[in-house]
């Protein structure tokens, strides 16, 4: 699709562009956290929640993100959310949800895919966030200040991996 080769030139544009000074911020004076995700199943929506409560109860304001592929079902209207038709010809999004998630300064931002997915990765790319959280994987060097990676490489693993070693930044 011409639309993704204006978006991957999109996306160098934004990392090239971005002047956010990214910083880590010890997790005891985190504030706000950002999680961004793609929709797979309802064990990944449901531990995506379960991390959500615990950022809550470690007095965090947590935002989320997800994308919705193509004949993927959405659980619950819990998250705001983006489709591939939101995607303009010209590689730009047009979705006040991503805008609104882009423009906040979150102390973190977790992306938490195990699969690196280039419409996501624009979005980091547009990213005000402090700090951004990854899976560890070359393609998203560019696009995170730390990653991790699950013991054995399921999403279980890399949400208990992110939060440890967030809670560990001092």
């Amino acid at each position: 699709m011409l639309n993704k080769k204006f978006l991957s030139f999109k996306t160098r544009s934004y990392l090239k562009n971005n002047n956010i000074t990214r910083a880590n911020t010890a997790y005891s004076s985190a504030k706000t956290i950002g999680i961004l995700f793609s929709v797979e199943d309802l064990k990944k929506h449901e531990q995506i929640k379960h991390l959500i409560k615990n950022l809550e109860q470690d007095g965090k304001q947590v935002s989320v993100l997800a994308y919705l592929p193509k004949g993927t079902q959405n659980f619950e209207f819990k998250f705001d959310f983006f489709t591939i038709d939101e995607l303009t010809f010209w590689g730009k999004f047009e979705s006040q949800a991503i805008q609104n998630f882009v423009n906040q300064s979150f102390d973190y931002l977790f992306y938490i895919d195990t699969e690196s997915n280039a419409l996501i990765r624009n979005i980091l790319a547009m990213s005000k966030s402090k700090c951004r959280i990854g899976n560890y994987d070359e393609e998203n060097a560019k696009f995170c200040e730390m990653m991790v990676q699950g013991k054995d490489k399921t999403i279980e693993s890399l949400i208990k991996e992110m939060y440890k070693y967030t809670q560990l930044l001092t």
